[in-house]
């Protein structure tokens, strides 16, 4: 269903992407952003799903500034792996929402409207474009670096879910976050960092498939077309 494609962000460097189409007309298109493991199987899955359901959906492969076509697991070298790329992309994160605006060209110039969702690192990236770009919806997913980008104010709806058991990031910083956006929807669920990735160890199913229709259930009333 899904094919690899490439983008060209404004300062002309071109970096990859993997686009999943449905069979019909879209009823929109959503961008995906991965977590810190790349444009892997999951996030691949996690568009074709998206598709299957009448969106367009683009991931863009924002590591590829700092180690072209990055795609590691879950293992601890991986997440090692990972870190260190996040550390580059946080370091650069003009750059990194300039891949997101390249992205979301391909998917407006295709749908009309966008939606954007990401997964841990993506969490945030999810918060920032949602926050500097014209998206019409945005749902993050355990997003533990949004604190620091907390003042900006999303020009969509956004909706964000985090496990109430997730090590990384703390309740308080939740509140926090809640506190300072009153208009987000913020979702707790009985689980842990990744709940919604069913590749990875800590995925809770039920926080998974509640988050998920709370996700589609925005995308449906704010960037679906019919």
């Amino acid at each position: 269903m899904g094919q690899d494609i490439t983008l060209t962000p404004a300062d002309g460097f071109e970096l990859g992407a993997y686009r999943a189409d449905p069979e019909g007309p879209a009823r929109g298109g959503i961008v995906v952003i991965q977590e810190i493991f790349g444009v892997n199987v999951h996030i691949r899955d996690l568009c074709d799903r998206f598709a299957d359901v009448g969106y367009l959906a683009v991931a863009p492969a924002v590591y590829d500034r700092f180690e072209k076509d990055f795609q590691v697991g879950y293992a601890p070298d991986d997440i090692a792996a990972g870190r260190v790329h996040k550390d580059s992309g946080n370091a650069n994160f003009d750059n990194v929402i300039a891949d997101v605006e390249a992205a979301r060209l391909v998917a407006v110039e295709a749908t009309g409207r966008v939606g954007i969702t990401g997964f841990c690192w993506g969490g945030v990236i999810t918060w920032a474009a949602a926050c500097r770009l014209d998206f019409q919806a945005a749902a993050g997913y355990y997003g533990g670096g949004i604190l620091p980008y907390v003042n900006e104010q999303p020009n969509c709806p956004t909706i964000l879910h985090f496990g109430e058991h997730d090590d990384g990031i703390p309740l308080a910083d939740v509140a926090e976050i809640g506190k300072a956006h009153p208009e987000c929807d913020i979702n707790i669920y009985d689980a842990g960092h990744g709940f919604h990735c069913d590749m990875r160890g800590s995925f809770s199913p039920h926080a998974a498939q509640v988050a998920s229709i709370r996700t589609f259930r925005l995308f449906d009333a704010h960037v679906a077309t019919g």
